[in-house]
Protein backbone atom coordinates (compact mmCIF):
# COMPACT_ATOMS: atom_id res chain seq x y z
CA UNK A 1 0.00 0.00 0.00
CA UNK A 2 3.19 2.26 0.60
CA UNK A 3 5.59 4.14 -1.62
CA UNK A 4 9.18 2.51 -1.16
CA UNK A 5 12.35 4.34 -1.46
CA UNK A 6 13.95 4.06 -4.73
CA UNK A 7 17.45 3.64 -4.61
CA UNK A 8 17.27 4.53 -8.77
CA UNK A 9 14.26 6.50 -9.99
CA UNK A 10 12.29 4.41 -12.14
CA UNK A 11 11.12 5.60 -15.51
CA UNK A 12 7.35 6.29 -14.92
CA UNK A 13 8.23 8.45 -11.73
CA UNK A 14 10.35 10.95 -10.51
CA UNK A 15 12.32 11.28 -7.47
CA UNK A 16 13.67 14.13 -5.21
CA UNK A 17 15.61 14.06 -2.09
CA UNK A 18 13.94 14.10 0.97
CA UNK A 19 14.55 13.55 4.84
CA UNK A 20 12.43 10.69 6.38
CA UNK A 21 12.70 8.08 8.26
CA UNK A 22 11.78 4.07 7.84
CA UNK A 23 10.27 3.23 11.65
CA UNK A 24 9.59 4.81 14.85
CA UNK A 25 12.74 4.04 16.33
CA UNK A 26 15.42 5.32 13.91
CA UNK A 27 16.90 8.87 13.16
CA UNK A 28 15.73 10.65 10.09
CA UNK A 29 17.85 10.09 7.55
CA UNK A 30 18.54 10.96 3.83
CA UNK A 31 16.41 9.05 1.47
CA UNK A 32 15.01 9.39 -2.08
CA UNK A 33 11.19 9.28 -2.62
CA UNK A 34 8.85 9.53 -5.89
CA UNK A 35 7.01 12.12 -6.58
CA UNK A 36 4.20 12.08 -9.61
CA UNK A 37 4.08 13.88 -12.90
CA UNK A 38 2.08 17.05 -13.05
CA UNK A 39 -1.45 15.90 -13.80
CA UNK A 40 -3.92 18.33 -15.75
CA UNK A 41 -4.37 20.42 -12.72
CA UNK A 42 -1.38 19.98 -10.85
CA UNK A 43 1.29 22.18 -9.65
CA UNK A 44 4.98 20.92 -9.50
CA UNK A 45 6.39 23.10 -6.65
CA UNK A 46 10.02 23.59 -5.83
CA UNK A 47 10.29 23.75 -1.87
CA UNK A 48 12.89 26.06 -0.11
CA UNK A 49 11.71 26.17 3.53
CA UNK A 50 9.49 24.01 5.30
CA UNK A 51 8.54 24.40 9.21
CA UNK A 52 9.11 21.90 11.90
CA UNK A 53 5.77 21.19 13.52
CA UNK A 54 5.29 19.47 16.67
CA UNK A 55 3.32 17.08 14.79
CA UNK A 56 5.84 16.07 12.87
CA UNK A 57 7.43 14.60 15.48
CA UNK A 58 4.15 12.66 16.90
CA UNK A 59 3.95 11.34 13.32
CA UNK A 60 7.66 10.48 12.23
CA UNK A 61 7.73 8.59 15.95
CA UNK A 62 4.54 6.76 15.52
CA UNK A 63 2.86 8.13 18.68
CA UNK A 64 -0.52 8.14 17.13
CA UNK A 65 -0.10 4.44 16.14
CA UNK A 66 -1.06 5.32 12.81
CA UNK A 67 2.41 5.99 10.54
CA UNK A 68 2.81 4.05 7.71
CA UNK A 69 6.52 3.97 6.83
CA UNK A 70 8.74 5.28 5.30
CA UNK A 71 7.68 8.58 6.63
CA UNK A 72 8.63 11.71 5.85
CA UNK A 73 6.92 14.53 7.24
CA UNK A 74 6.20 18.47 6.81
CA UNK A 75 3.50 19.79 6.37
CA UNK A 76 4.67 24.13 6.52
CA UNK A 77 6.07 23.81 3.02
CA UNK A 78 6.88 26.80 1.00
CA UNK A 79 8.78 26.67 -2.87
CA UNK A 80 8.30 28.38 -6.15
CA UNK A 81 6.57 26.94 -8.99
CA UNK A 82 8.62 24.84 -11.26
CA UNK A 83 5.91 23.27 -13.70
CA UNK A 84 2.04 23.56 -14.18
CA UNK A 85 -0.05 21.42 -15.77
CA UNK A 86 -2.47 22.09 -18.74
CA UNK A 87 -5.30 23.54 -17.00
CA UNK A 88 -4.10 24.98 -14.24
CA UNK A 89 -5.32 28.56 -13.87
CA UNK A 90 -4.24 30.34 -10.55
CA UNK A 91 -0.70 29.84 -10.57
CA UNK A 92 2.17 30.90 -13.03
CA UNK A 93 5.62 29.47 -12.97
CA UNK A 94 8.09 31.49 -10.74
CA UNK A 95 4.87 31.83 -8.29
CA UNK A 96 6.21 31.82 -4.70
CA UNK A 97 3.40 29.29 -2.89
CA UNK A 98 3.08 27.25 -0.05
CA UNK A 99 1.77 24.33 1.15
CA UNK A 100 -0.17 23.09 4.43
CA UNK A 101 -1.63 20.19 5.91
CA UNK A 102 -3.58 18.67 3.57
CA UNK A 103 -3.36 18.18 -0.44
CA UNK A 104 -6.62 17.36 -1.46
CA UNK A 105 -10.14 16.05 -0.01
CA UNK A 106 -13.13 14.42 -1.55
CA UNK A 107 -14.60 17.63 -2.85
CA UNK A 108 -18.23 16.34 -2.37
CA UNK A 109 -19.19 15.88 1.30
CA UNK A 110 -21.25 18.18 2.86
CA UNK A 111 -17.91 19.79 4.52
CA UNK A 112 -15.77 19.93 1.49
CA UNK A 113 -19.01 21.89 -0.21
CA UNK A 114 -18.85 24.32 2.65
CA UNK A 115 -15.16 25.11 2.24
CA UNK A 116 -14.44 22.64 5.72
CA UNK A 117 -12.11 20.57 3.51
CA UNK A 118 -10.16 19.69 7.05
CA UNK A 119 -13.22 18.03 8.46
CA UNK A 120 -13.75 16.17 4.75
CA UNK A 121 -16.45 13.69 5.61
CA UNK A 122 -15.46 11.54 2.44
CA UNK A 123 -14.45 7.48 3.25
CA UNK A 124 -11.05 8.47 4.50
CA UNK A 125 -11.12 11.83 5.53
CA UNK A 126 -8.47 14.97 4.16
CA UNK A 127 -5.48 13.58 2.33
CA UNK A 128 -2.59 14.73 4.68
CA UNK A 129 0.43 16.27 3.20
CA UNK A 130 2.53 12.95 4.41
CA UNK A 131 1.09 9.62 5.89
CA UNK A 132 -1.72 10.28 3.41
CA UNK A 133 -1.96 6.71 2.08
CA UNK A 134 -5.36 5.96 3.34
CA UNK A 135 -7.41 8.33 1.27
CA UNK A 136 -4.57 8.71 -1.73
CA UNK A 137 -6.28 7.84 -5.16
CA UNK A 138 -3.46 5.50 -6.00
CA UNK A 139 -3.18 3.73 -2.66
CA UNK A 140 0.16 5.13 -2.10
CA UNK A 141 1.96 6.88 0.55
CA UNK A 142 1.93 10.53 0.50
CA UNK A 143 5.35 12.07 1.45
CA UNK A 144 5.80 15.86 3.25
CA UNK A 145 8.19 18.88 2.90
CA UNK A 146 10.97 17.58 4.36
CA UNK A 147 12.05 17.49 0.74
CA UNK A 148 13.43 19.12 -2.28
CA UNK A 149 10.01 19.13 -4.72
CA UNK A 150 6.49 18.26 -4.22
CA UNK A 151 3.53 18.11 -6.76
CA UNK A 152 0.36 19.20 -5.69
CA UNK A 153 -3.15 19.74 -7.19
CA UNK A 154 -3.71 23.63 -7.62
CA UNK A 155 -7.06 24.36 -5.22
CA UNK A 156 -4.38 23.21 -2.51
CA UNK A 157 -1.68 25.32 -3.01
CA UNK A 158 -1.61 29.07 -1.15
CA UNK A 159 -0.02 32.23 -2.46
CA UNK A 160 2.41 33.58 -0.14
CA UNK A 161 1.68 37.52 -0.10
CA UNK A 162 3.91 40.10 -1.08
CA UNK A 163 5.90 41.38 1.84
CA UNK A 164 5.84 38.02 3.64
CA UNK A 165 9.48 36.61 3.71
CA UNK A 166 9.14 32.86 2.59
CA UNK A 167 10.83 31.74 5.59
CA UNK A 168 8.76 33.23 7.85
CA UNK A 169 5.50 32.47 5.70
CA UNK A 170 5.95 28.52 6.05
CA UNK A 171 4.99 27.89 10.04
CA UNK A 172 1.63 30.12 9.07
CA UNK A 173 0.74 27.27 6.90
CA UNK A 174 -0.13 25.60 10.23
CA UNK A 175 0.30 27.21 13.48
CA UNK A 176 -1.03 30.40 11.60
CA UNK A 177 -3.95 28.87 10.50
CA UNK A 178 -4.92 26.01 13.06
CA UNK A 179 -4.74 28.96 15.87
CA UNK A 180 -6.81 31.60 13.44
CA UNK A 181 -9.18 29.21 12.53
CA UNK A 182 -11.30 28.65 15.76
CA UNK A 183 -10.74 32.01 16.21
CA UNK A 184 -12.58 33.39 13.18
CA UNK A 185 -15.29 30.41 13.88
CA UNK A 186 -16.31 32.10 17.71
CA UNK A 187 -15.48 35.38 16.35
CA UNK A 188 -12.84 36.15 18.37
CA UNK A 189 -11.97 40.65 18.41
CA UNK A 190 -12.80 43.42 20.44
CA UNK A 191 -13.75 43.76 23.57
CA UNK A 192 -12.57 39.40 24.11
CA UNK A 193 -10.67 38.75 26.60
CA UNK A 194 -9.16 35.59 25.85
CA UNK A 195 -6.14 33.35 27.06
CA UNK A 196 -3.44 31.43 25.06
CA UNK A 197 -2.33 28.51 27.20
CA UNK A 198 0.90 27.01 25.76
CA UNK A 199 3.64 29.61 24.58
CA UNK A 200 5.18 27.37 22.00
CA UNK A 201 5.24 26.99 18.15
CA UNK A 202 1.46 27.68 18.02
CA UNK A 203 1.37 29.61 20.93
CA UNK A 204 3.60 32.57 20.22
CA UNK A 205 1.77 32.94 16.78
CA UNK A 206 -1.66 32.52 18.49
CA UNK A 207 -1.36 35.71 20.62
CA UNK A 208 0.14 38.15 17.95
CA UNK A 209 -3.25 37.07 15.55
CA UNK A 210 -5.50 37.71 18.69
CA UNK A 211 -4.12 40.92 19.96
CA UNK A 212 -4.03 41.96 15.99
CA UNK A 213 -7.75 41.05 16.25
CA UNK A 214 -8.12 43.75 18.94
CA UNK A 215 -8.80 41.39 21.80
CA UNK A 216 -7.01 41.33 25.08
CA UNK A 217 -4.68 38.34 25.61
CA UNK A 218 -3.27 36.56 28.77
CA UNK A 219 -0.90 34.05 27.95
CA UNK A 220 -0.73 31.30 30.12
CA UNK A 221 2.72 29.14 30.26
CA UNK A 222 4.65 26.55 32.59
CA UNK A 223 7.59 28.28 31.39
CA UNK A 224 8.07 31.43 33.77
CA UNK A 225 11.15 32.49 31.56
CA UNK A 226 9.12 32.92 28.61
CA UNK A 227 7.51 35.97 30.31
CA UNK A 228 8.77 38.81 28.68
CA UNK A 229 8.71 37.12 25.31
CA UNK A 230 5.13 36.78 25.62
CA UNK A 231 4.69 40.67 26.21
CA UNK A 232 6.76 41.14 23.13
CA UNK A 233 4.08 38.82 21.47
CA UNK A 234 1.28 41.03 22.70
CA UNK A 235 -0.08 39.23 25.74
CA UNK A 236 -1.11 42.14 28.83
CA UNK A 237 -0.37 39.58 31.34
CA UNK A 238 1.95 36.24 31.43
CA UNK A 239 0.42 33.75 34.34
CA UNK A 240 2.15 30.49 35.04
CA UNK A 241 -0.46 28.05 34.89
CA UNK A 242 0.84 25.17 37.86
CA UNK A 243 0.35 28.69 40.29
CA UNK A 244 -3.14 27.97 41.74
CA UNK A 245 -2.99 31.38 43.38
CA UNK A 246 -1.76 33.03 40.21
CA UNK A 247 -4.77 31.52 38.36
CA UNK A 248 -6.83 31.89 40.63
CA UNK A 249 -6.74 35.51 39.87
CA UNK A 250 -8.46 35.16 37.06
CA UNK A 251 -11.11 32.80 37.81
CA UNK A 252 -14.59 33.54 35.83
CA UNK A 253 -12.87 36.49 33.66
CA UNK A 254 -12.16 35.04 30.45
CA UNK A 255 -14.37 34.93 27.38
CA UNK A 256 -12.37 32.01 25.63
CA UNK A 257 -9.58 30.05 26.15
CA UNK A 258 -7.00 28.31 23.13
CA UNK A 259 -5.05 25.86 24.20
CA UNK A 260 -2.10 25.07 21.79
CA UNK A 261 -0.18 23.14 24.57
CA UNK A 262 0.60 19.90 22.27
CA UNK A 263 0.82 16.85 25.06
CA UNK A 264 -1.99 15.73 26.97
CA UNK A 265 -2.62 18.42 29.97
CA UNK A 266 -5.29 19.22 32.75
CA UNK A 267 -8.11 20.70 31.46
CA UNK A 268 -10.29 21.74 34.62
CA UNK A 269 -7.86 24.86 35.86
CA UNK A 270 -8.37 26.63 32.38
CA UNK A 271 -12.62 25.73 32.51
CA UNK A 272 -12.32 27.68 35.51
CA UNK A 273 -10.84 30.93 33.96
CA UNK A 274 -13.88 31.05 31.75
CA UNK A 275 -17.05 33.39 32.39
CA UNK A 276 -20.46 32.07 32.26
CA UNK A 277 -21.23 31.06 28.36
CA UNK A 278 -17.37 31.03 27.83
CA UNK A 279 -15.63 28.37 25.76
CA UNK A 280 -12.77 26.83 25.54
CA UNK A 281 -10.67 25.29 22.40
CA UNK A 282 -8.19 22.35 22.07
CA UNK A 283 -6.26 22.64 19.13
CA UNK A 284 -2.58 21.41 20.39
CA UNK A 285 -3.34 17.95 21.69
CA UNK A 286 -4.99 14.78 19.88
CA UNK A 287 -4.47 12.67 22.45
CA UNK A 288 -6.52 12.19 26.19
CA UNK A 289 -6.09 15.13 28.85
CA UNK A 290 -4.33 14.61 31.56
CA UNK A 291 -6.60 13.91 34.88
CA UNK A 292 -10.35 13.78 32.81
CA UNK A 293 -12.38 16.43 33.18
CA UNK A 294 -14.98 17.64 35.93
CA UNK A 295 -18.47 18.65 34.47
CA UNK A 296 -19.38 20.08 37.52
CA UNK A 297 -17.71 23.35 37.37
CA UNK A 298 -18.13 23.92 33.66
CA UNK A 299 -21.83 23.08 33.93
CA UNK A 300 -22.17 25.44 37.06
CA UNK A 301 -21.23 28.23 34.73
CA UNK A 302 -22.37 26.76 31.13
CA UNK A 303 -19.36 26.90 29.47
CA UNK A 304 -18.40 24.64 26.50
CA UNK A 305 -15.29 22.72 25.87
CA UNK A 306 -14.10 21.71 21.90
CA UNK A 307 -12.00 20.85 19.44
CA UNK A 308 -10.50 22.15 16.43
CA UNK A 309 -8.35 20.90 13.52
CA UNK A 310 -6.01 22.79 11.27
CA UNK A 311 -7.71 24.80 8.85
CA UNK A 312 -9.55 25.18 5.29
CA UNK A 313 -7.75 26.73 2.63
CA UNK A 314 -9.93 29.69 2.22
CA UNK A 315 -8.82 30.40 6.00
CA UNK A 316 -4.80 29.63 5.45
CA UNK A 317 -5.06 32.13 2.50
CA UNK A 318 -6.80 34.66 4.74
CA UNK A 319 -4.20 34.33 7.82
CA UNK A 320 -1.14 34.55 5.21
CA UNK A 321 -3.01 37.52 3.94
CA UNK A 322 -3.73 38.70 7.02
CA UNK A 323 -0.44 38.10 8.73
CA UNK A 324 1.68 40.12 5.64
CA UNK A 325 -1.20 42.74 6.66
CA UNK A 326 -0.52 43.46 10.34
CA UNK A 327 3.52 42.40 10.15
CA UNK A 328 2.89 39.22 12.27
CA UNK A 329 5.42 36.27 12.03
CA UNK A 330 6.76 33.17 14.02
CA UNK A 331 9.74 33.68 15.40
CA UNK A 332 12.30 31.05 13.80
CA UNK A 333 15.63 29.45 13.81
CA UNK A 334 16.32 28.16 10.55
CA UNK A 335 18.44 24.91 10.57
CA UNK A 336 19.85 22.79 7.77
CA UNK A 337 18.31 19.62 6.70
CA UNK A 338 21.16 17.76 8.51
CA UNK A 339 19.40 19.19 12.09
CA UNK A 340 16.19 17.63 12.02
CA UNK A 341 17.20 15.51 14.20
CA UNK A 342 18.78 17.66 16.63
CA UNK A 343 15.68 19.87 16.12
CA UNK A 344 13.05 17.31 16.95
CA UNK A 345 14.61 16.57 20.31
CA UNK A 346 14.78 20.19 20.97
CA UNK A 347 11.09 20.74 20.61
CA UNK A 348 10.25 17.98 22.74
CA UNK A 349 12.62 19.63 25.41
CA UNK A 350 10.99 22.71 24.75
CA UNK A 351 14.39 24.44 24.14
CA UNK A 352 13.34 25.87 20.34
CA UNK A 353 12.21 29.99 20.52
CA UNK A 354 10.16 29.13 18.79
CA UNK A 355 9.87 27.51 15.47
CA UNK A 356 12.65 25.54 13.34
CA UNK A 357 12.26 25.89 9.61
CA UNK A 358 14.50 23.49 7.65
CA UNK A 359 16.41 25.23 4.35
CA UNK A 360 15.70 22.44 2.12
CA UNK A 361 18.43 23.59 -0.70
CA UNK A 362 20.55 21.66 1.96
CA UNK A 363 18.86 18.32 1.56
CA UNK A 364 19.37 18.85 -1.80
CA UNK A 365 23.48 18.22 -1.23
CA UNK A 366 22.82 15.70 1.16
CA UNK A 367 20.15 13.28 0.22
CA UNK A 368 21.61 13.34 -3.74
CA UNK A 369 21.15 14.97 -6.92
CA UNK A 370 18.14 17.33 -7.63
CA UNK A 371 14.93 16.32 -9.28
CA UNK A 372 15.68 14.27 -12.16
Amino acid sequence: MTSTIQSEPRSEAKTTPAYGTPDANSPLRPMRVERRAPGPHDVAIEITYCGVCHSDIHQARDEWHNTVWPCVPGHELVGRVTSIGEHVTKFSMGDLVGVGCMVDSCRHCEACRSGDEQYCEGPHGFLATYNGWMSNPDGTNTFGGYSSAVVVNEDFVLRIPAGLAPELAAPLLCSGVTTFSPMKHFKIGHGDTIGIAGIGGLGHVAIQIAKALGATVIAFTRTPEKSDDAKRFGASDVVVWTDEDAMKAYAGKLDYVLSTIPTSHPIDPFLALLKRDGRMTIVGALEPMKDGYNNGPAAFHRVSLGGSLIGSIEETQEILDFCAANDIAPEIELIDADRINEAFDNVVACKVRYRYVIDTKTSRSLAGSPNR
